[in-house]
């Protein structure tokens, strides 16, 4: 079967010809242009033609993920925005965008203030080493993707606030932090979306660190949406056999390569392109682990959850994770309660073979660290507790230890539940928070732990 899509992506000002094109009505196509003015927006013909059921697309989670919801603002924001958008005012219309980003908690668990390290005395931007084996990097030609997701988490990378976004400009400096830390044993590549680079700009990153054969660097994870998004990276893109080649060439210089695919529904696995590109990525000698955060309208059933761990299986990945929404974005829209999340997972984590019981879930991403609902459990009195532990952690001396909070069936993060016993939690202490610096004594060194893909 030949495998054959030339990209071509829709912004806002295409809005309009989407909607002729898809007969949505009026009212619709008048909503989403007012949304994108607040929520980053872009689409393209894969997901349009291959992957959106456009005649149910009310219900389609496909065009859901792409296209926003005047509920996805908070309280009266939309009447409020669509009056000032009326006014044509400019410089009030900004002003009361910009208010909105700030409600949205453009960057949660601290990733500014407590994840960017220094190095050689200055901060590092573009680099994350919030926990010790792993340091995250961010290439500036990496900050975009195929297609937005309507819950992202990193939503400030593709607005116009300078000061939010992360981004290397300088993969020199990457090599020399590397080469510096030899705790990292794992370096993640993310963005936005790397695999939006060509191949020759990926390798502006990767070529200078296999040929300065860094030991301690055990592994090499690329985090992306490309296989939901555009699987047609790897099958027709004028450079999609160079990509396979560099994927290639990480595994052949004896690094383990992770390839973290984001699938949020089991319809992204449904195309022949899609199945196809796993296939070729595979090939090279690539892992992939998948990865999702629950989203209510999108994926808050154990059906949902069991099918795409049964397809993911079958195709030859990995279920790695299932997230809670992050404290960021459209959160209120799409959060699940940890009670409810807890109930999804096992319920579809019972209905799967053991092969897909590689899957941790559910998991929040926290300040702190990655917190796993271990579950509802019961005290001696017939009260209702959670029962959490950390996946990761700032201090490594936390990992694995259970910790128990107050049942409370609305939380749907951390910060909203309270200790069994006393005031707060044992790990509350601002002396773990800050990022890997290279002067930090061996105590503090011991006080950070490895980054999964966020």
């Amino acid at each position: 079967m030949e495998f054959q899509k030339r990209y071509k992506a829709y912004l806002r000002k295409d809005i309009e010809k989407i909607a002729e094109e898809n007969n949505l009505p009026k009212e619709v196509i008048e909503e989403i242009k007012l949304l994108s003015l607040v929520f980053p927006f872009k689409t393209n013909n894969y997901v349009m033609e291959e992957l959106i059921d456009w005649e149910y697309y009310k219900s389609d989670p496909i065009f859901l993920l792409n296209f926003p919801h005047k509920k996805m603002l908070p309280h009266n924001e939309f009447d409020n925005l669509k009056e000032i958008y009326q006014k044509g005012d400019k410089k009030e219309l900004f002003h009361y965008i910009h208010q909105i980003h700030l409600q949205l908690n453009p960057h949660p668990a601290g990733q500014l203030e407590y994840n960017i390290p220094k190095f050689q005395g200055e901060i590092v931007e573009g680099i994350q080493h919030k926990y010790r084996e792993t340091a995250l990097v961010f290439p500036i030609q990496g900050q975009t993707c195929h297609a937005y997701c309507t819950f992202c988490f990193r939503w400030p990378q593709f607005i116009k606030e300078k000061e939010w976004k992360m981004s290397l400009r300088n993969p020199d400096k990457l090599v020399d932090y590397l080469q510096m830390h030899q705790e990292v044993q794992d370096l993640l590549i993310t963005g936005g979306d790397p695999m939006i680079m060509q191949a020759s700009v990926l390798r502006r990153y990767i070529d200078p660190i296999l040929e300065a054969d860094i030991k301690h660097l055990k592994r090499i994870r690329i985090g992306s949406k490309t296989l939901s998004y555009w699987p047609y990276r790897y099958l027709s893109d004028k450079d999609h056999e160079d990509i396979l080649e560099l994927f290639s060439e990480i595994v052949e210089n004896k690094k383990h390569l992770a390839f973290m695919a984001h699938f949020n529904h089991p319809n992204e696995l449904k195309t022949e392109a899609v199945k196809e590109a796993i296939k070729r990525i595979l090939k090279t000698g690539a892992v992939i682990r998948t990865q999702s955060p629950i989203l209510k309208h999108i994926n808050d059933s154990p059906e949902v959850w069991s099918e795409m761990w049964f397809k993911q299986v079958n195709l030859g990945m990995i279920p790695y994770y299932m997230f809670i929404a992050r404290d960021t974005g459209a959160r209120h829209f799409f959060e699940v309660s940890l009670s409810d999340a807890w109930k999804i997972y096992i319920k579809a984590y019972s209905s799967v073979s053991g092969l897909s019981r590689t899957v941790r879930g559910p998991v929040m991403s926290s300040l702190y660290g990655k917190i796993h609902v271990l579950g509802v459990n019961k005290l001696d009195n017939d009260k209702d507790i959670f029962v959490l532990r950390f996946i990761q952690a700032r201090n490594p001396e936390w990992v694995g230890k259970p910790f128990f909070a107050k049942f409370n069936e609305k939380a749907t993060w951390i910060d909203q539940l309270e200790p069994l016993h006393g005031d707060k939690f044992f790990f509350e202490k601002e002396k773990y928070l800050h990022a890997f610096e290279e002067d930090l004594d061996a105590t503090v060194v011991q006080d950070t732990v490895a980054e999964d893909e966020t």
